[in-house]
């Protein structure tokens, strides 16, 4: 009877055991990514892949060059451009304000900026221009608005210029005092405002053109009206602590946090789902799905990078891809970043708390 008992207690532990591991094989996202990343169809990857839990780094690998003419191995803490994903470090230090009563979200910006030429100036609030309802145009403030604002969402790199002004003033400092400031706080000790020395430390940028060919980026083009919404200077772990400072509490208070993260518009972007998802400040929300996802994306072909920066609240994880390429073929834009959130969504990881 004892030698029985054994025996079937000997299966049971051999059960187990084997459907843990197939479960592991099975969700060993690890190795998924491994093996993506060694794709060449339907476009290579060259970047940083980077996922921390908890604080706890669960995954991290460097594929590629630093310089495609030198051919200098990618190094996980080498430099990006943050491209889009410089739009949240403005929203923060606007909030900050907020949060001290030197700028209110709903009033129009000629309060702040009285001598500003633009007569929409008049009508457009900070809130407006944080997530993309104001009218403004991407690039060129000169031009007349696209609708009235509030009304709809159209993208605006020139919008958060706008808002950049508005938060000079209001705080006396300038946008490099505040997010070097801002860094210090977050421990982003690779990170920069872009200057002449900083912008030594980047990472050269490439574009793939459609027939294959490329170019290279010897130094961004990017000038400082620019910095607010489209260029910052970070590392893939730098930004896995910004999340990290942002959704845990260190920077916002929890009104201010949730006016960043909350929405009254919907946009669609070909990262997250076919399917419009929130937009807030600085950062798509997308809750239509099962897992809440925060994030944002960065791409800029004619700079070279391509981005995304991913939060899970539930289970404190975030997913970064940077990349120092930027493919002229949108279809094929996002590839690598797209197959990574599918495979991080689809596993254990943000099933844990």
């Amino acid at each position: 009877m004892k030698q029985i008992f054994k025996l079937a207690f000997l299966a049971i532990i051999i059960v187990f055991t084997s459907c843990s591991v197939w479960a592991q094989q099975k969700d060993n996202y690890a190795a998924k990514i491994d093996s993506l990343l060694k794709a060449k169809s339907p476009r290579d990857f060259n970047g940083v892949v980077y996922i921390q839990q908890n604080g706890k780094l669960k995954y991290a690998k460097a594929s590629g060059f630093n310089d495609f003419n030198k051919k200098t191995p990618l190094q996980i803490d080498d430099k990006f451009s943050t491209m889009s994903i410089a739009k949240q470090f403005t929203s923060v230090l606007i909030l900050q304000q907020v949060e001290k009563g030197t700028i209110d979200l709903q009033t129009p910006i000629r309060k702040y900026l009285p001598d500003f030429k633009y007569s929409w100036a008049d009508t457009v609030t900070v809130h407006q221009l944080l997530n993309n309802t104001s009218g403004l145009t991407s690039e060129d403030v000169d031009k007349p608005l696209k609708f009235a604002p509030g009304t709809a969402f159209s993208y605006s790199n020139m919008g958060y210029y706008v808002a950049g002004q508005v938060l000079e003033k209001q705080s006396g400092k300038s946008f490099e005092e505040l997010v070097t400031a801002l860094f210090k706080k977050c421990k982003m000790n690779n990170s920069y405002y872009p200057s002449e020395t900083s912008s030594k430390f980047l990472t050269k940028g490439h574009l793939v053109k459609k027939d294959g060919t490329i170019k290279q980026f010897e130094k961004i083009s990017f000038t400082p009206d620019h910095y607010w919404g489209s260029h910052l200077i970070v590392t893939a772990p730098d930004l896995a602590k910004w999340n990290e400072c942002l959704h845990n509490g260190k920077l916002l208070k929890p009104a201010a946090y949730k006016m960043m993260t909350s929405y009254t518009i919907t946009n669609a972007h070909i990262l997250f789902s076919e399917k419009p998802i929130g937009y807030g400040y600085g950062l798509r929300i997308n809750d239509k799905d099962s897992v809440l996802e925060i994030g944002h994306t960065g791409f800029h072909p004619s700079e070279g990078f391509t981005a995304v920066n991913l939060y899970y609240p539930k289970s404190n994880t975030s997913v970064t891809v940077m990349e120092n390429q930027a493919y002229e073929n949108f279809d094929i834009a996002y590839y690598f970043e797209q197959q990574i959130r599918k495979i991080i969504r689809k596993s254990e990881l943000l099933k844990q708390n």
